[in-house]
């Protein structure tokens, strides 16, 4: 058998089994990495050449070769961003390097072989594409790799320094586009995956990409590009879908403001005319303006009629997405740490005051028949769970529902264990609760259910990158989406397989914002 430390024979103190002296090669280079917890790790390993200078808002380069043995043993930095708070709920760890230097990817293997060909996960991590890397601590890759697979964590770039959109950049581009270049970046972490992971034991034909919020939104783009058409073979959504959210390039449509326009906008609110100027200010300037009050720069990828062909909605509806099996889902509380309790409503009156601004058309008393709220008591709540569905629960819906049109299935989740940190009744199955169950990185304080569900979640997940199907190893039937029935699998205390998640509200919902 080939070992993955095959080139002791040139390296001559390298052994021929895993361990911290272990030499790989790469694209690139040789790499070194470390033993932790019984599980091999590279960290920081570049997957593209540094996006500074001249390549600041240009497609990622090929990586940069290194002379000798480069040590992958600490995480590369994250790109350039605003940091949330030490105190906030979603202040992410790791993350005190950054550094335009950020297209790093890092690895958790178990295999000892490169014929052991196991799945790979890829995971896109979250933060609103302004914020984290994948070198948060929940997504640390050591306890999925003991349950089988390959896992792969990778930064890209963030905020206006991944998604600016501009004529002079459109017009430097032979493709004639600007602005997903945090898709592209992921595009080439992927291509990076398929060129090496078998080198780490991984089978380049077997790729799940997975990811949670903005996280999931590049999931979905990954679904939705061509470019990453044989790049990966399964995809799991964590809380996050692009249907409806996306502006087009050079096109405005009413109040949402075209790509190219966001992007002049941004650099009059930068101070400087062009793009010759805008590449001569700092990381720290760009990321300190879109950061500044008001909202200087809206985050997401656009339309461009390469990357992004046309909308998410259009491709899904068609059946033009790369046709694979998915997993989708939300969580329960996702609005509860999201919103500042101080501005939700509390009374029946303030409610349908929000409702009647939000959904001019809807009748209230349609509302709480669906949602509650017709009692001062629960108008908060019924307000969570609006805005829950309408940001979260109906975008996994949809996708689910839109797998409908490719040959691949799709397998829709809800997440209910409350976790039992402070405040837990009101915060309940909030906004990324579900991340650590996934990756089997709960906190040891944490209780039986919660073992017992981050098992057997894991388990789901690692059955999906090995087969496409999440069921096996006595876990409960988890029955493929169909529009007639609508099954579900509730990940709780229980687990408990369902149909027809919330289907009163979010066929409210749809009905209330023309989406029927």
């Amino acid at each position: 058998m080939k070992q993955l430390a095959f080139l002791g024979a040139i390296f001559g103190a390298v052994s021929s089994t895993w361990g911290i002296e272990n030499h790989l090669q790469v694209r690139g280079g040789m790499i070194s990495g470390t033993t932790e917890h019984g599980v091999q790790t590279f960290k920081g390993i570049p997957f593209a050449a540094p996006p500074v200078g001249d390549l600041r808002w240009r497609p990622p380069q090929p990586v940069l070769p290194w002379e000798g043995v480069k040590a992958c043993k600490e995480f590369g930095a994250g790109s350039p961003q605003s940091m949330a708070p030490a105190s906030s709920f979603y202040a992410f760890t790791n993350v005190d390097k950054v550094d335009e230097d950020c297209l790093f990817l890092n690895v958790w293997t178990v295999a000892e072989s490169t014929d052991e060909r196991r799945p790979v996960m890829v995971w896109f991590h979250g933060g609103g594409l302004t914020r984290a890397s994948g070198a948060d601590a929940r997504f640390n890759g050591a306890n999925l790799a003991k349950k089988g697979v390959v896992l792969v964590t990778v930064n890209y770039r963030l905020g206006p320094l991944g998604y600016l959109a501009h004529p002079e950049l459109t017009g430097e581009e032979p493709k004639g586009v600007s602005g997903n270049y945090g898709v592209l970046d992921q595009i080439a972490a992927l291509r990076w995956v398929r060129e090496n992971i078998s080198q780490f034991g991984g089978d380049a034909g077997n790729v799940t990409v997975f990811g949670q919020s903005a996280g999931s939104w590049s999931v979905q783009a990954m679904v939705a590009t061509p470019l990453a058409k044989g790049l990966f073979h399964r995809a799991i959504g964590h809380s996050g879908g692009l249907f409806g959210a996306l502006r087009h390039l050079d096109k405005s449509e009413g109040d949402n403001r075209s790509g190219h326009q966001i992007g002049e906008d941004f650099l009059e609110a930068c101070g400087v005319k062009t793009i010759a100027e805008a590449r001569t200010l700092s990381a720290e300037t760009i990321v300190e303006v879109s950061a500044g009050k008001g909202g200087a720069f809206y985050t997401r990828p656009v339309v461009d009629g390469w990357v992004i062909p046309e909308s998410i909605d259009d491709i899904f509806r068609s059946g033009r997405q790369n046709d694979v099996p998915v997993i989708v889902g939300s969580t329960a509380k996702e609005m509860s740490t999201l919103t500042d309790p101080s501005s939700l409503p509390k009374t029946t009156a303030s409610l349908k005051d929000r409702i009647s601004s939000q959904y001019p058309n809807a009748n209230f008393g349609d509302f709480t028949d669906v949602y509650g709220g017709a009692k001062d008591d629960t108008a908060m709540e019924a307000y969570l769970a609006m805005i829950r569905d309408s940001a979260f629960s109906s975008q996994m819906r949809r996708w689910a529902r839109a797998t409908e049109s490719v040959s691949s299935n799709a397998y829709l989740y809800f997440f209910t264990l409350a976790p039992p940190i402070p405040n837990s009744d009101y915060r309940g199955a909030y906004h990324s609760s579900d991340v650590p169950y996934a990756f089997q990185n709960i906190s040891p304080t944490f209780g039986d259910a919660d073992r017992a569900l981050s098992d057997a979640m894991s388990d789901y997940w690692v059955n999906f990158a090995r087969t496409g199907d999440p069921n096996g190893g006595g876990l409960p039937e988890w029955e493929p989406y169909n529009l007639d029935t609508e099954p579900y699998m509730e990940l709780g205390d229980p687990l408990r397989a369902g149909n027809h998640l919330l289907k009163q509200e979010l066929d409210y919902l749809d009905k209330v914002r023309g989406l029927e």
